[in-house]
């Protein structure tokens, strides 16, 4: 065999085949990895993502307690998780306790359902339909509900599915608190190994890079999701006052719309039911509380929104539509906030200058 700049073909061949089943194995064994942890990528996600966030602060609230990383890592998990637990225990208690009194009513005779407004027939495609149905209910309910039988025996299974997937969300969002608690816990180790990450994946710019990383996530995170949730516990507070059924249910649905950047979606059908049912006094109130609830994104935004992070809506959208399809409730959040982390990071790369420089 001949030799080319000093090493024999064979040779070569030899190195060649020998790196060739060292990275065969390499990818096979990430790919395993990979498959193994799949179950658990939305949980990891969102686990990470909310040590991020909660870093700067919990190294305040870390030497306040002086230097005690664990019993602040305790304490954060702690706070995270009633902010989790209250809501959905109240929640539940709102379904149970509404369920119960329709029951209740509807066993009694006393469940009365208004006759529906006069232009509800007038709504493009559905409106005749549902004017049918509401004032049949109007009239005599116990027909309305033999009518519609059908349609409700076949939506129940969907109705417990979603029920339980409600739960799984749940104690996803409660084991990822406890993932953020532990990367917490162990903060200037991670912070350590993040470092030599992307000094490996982005050479000399790594640290620059890792800046703008977390930089966006924080930045999503407080105020794209952070203003959802504000507006949902001011809508939620708005629902139980003017006393919609399912109240909670209702402050869920807005706190998904929200995250879409389309929460007003929610909050229209919401005053409809109120003026449809409510006096004028009580609708007028309720319509005035939603406006503001629906404009106070305008003013949230700006204030959280860190400078020079921020990042267009239809990303957001994307993100958290994809993430929704791709890993259920869970995912609606992770896959706004890495859509937009990689939607900067792909900014900086076509314009071939440094995060900093992207930034300004």
């Amino acid at each position: 065999m001949t030799a080319q700049n000093g090493v024999p073909d064979q040779t070569r061949i030899h190195l060649a085949l020998e790196a060739s089943i060292r990275i065969g194995l390499a990818i096979l064994l990430a790919t395993a990895c990979l498959w193994i942890l799949r179950p658990f990528a939305a949980l990891l996600a969102w686990g990470i993502i909310i040590a991020v966030s909660a870093y700067p602060s919990f190294r305040r609230l870390e030497a306040r307690l002086a230097g005690r990383s664990v019993l602040a890592a305790v304490l954060f998990a702690t706070v995270l998780m009633a902010l989790l637990v209250v809501p959905v225990l109240l929640l539940a208690g709102t379904l149970v306790e509404g369920m119960q009194t329709l029951a209740a009513r509807f066993r009694e005779g006393t469940l009365l359902i208004p006759p529906p407004p006069a232009g509800v027939e007038h709504w493009p495609i559905i409106g005749a339909p549902v004017n049918r149905v509401w004032d049949l209910a109007s009239r005599d309910l116990g027909s309305a509900l033999q009518s519609l039988a059908p349609q409700i025996k076949a939506i129940i299974p969907s109705v417990f599915a979603t029920s339980a997937g409600i739960g799984f969300t749940v104690l996803q969002f409660a084991l990822s608190i406890v993932v953020a608690g532990a990367i917490l816990a162990n903060g200037d180790a991670a912070y350590e190994m993040v470092c030599s990450l992307a000094k490996r994946l982005f050479g000399k710019q790594g640290a620059e890079f890792q800046q703008l990383i977390g930089a966006t996530i924080r930045s999503v995170t407080t105020g794209i999701l952070g203003v959802a949730f504000i507006q949902s516990v001011l809508a939620g507070i708005g629902f139980l006052v003017a006393g919609l059924p399912g109240a909670g249910l209702w402050a869920i649905l807005f706190l998904i719309a929200a995250v879409l950047q389309v929460g007003v979606l929610v909050l229209i059908p919401a005053v409809v039911y109120v003026f449809a049912v409510g006096t004028m006094t009580k609708a007028v109130v309720f319509l005035i509380w939603c406006l503001i609830v629906a404009v106070i994104d305008n003013v949230l935004k700006p204030l959280l929104l860190g400078r020079g992070v921020a990042v267009p809506i239809v990303v957001v959208f994307l993100g958290a539509i994809g993430g929704f399809v791709g890993l259920g409730i869970i995912g609606l959040f992770v896959g706004a906030i890495v859509l937009s982390v990689g939607y900067k990071l792909l900014l900086a790369w076509i314009q071939d200058r440094s995060p900093a420089e992207q930034e300004a």
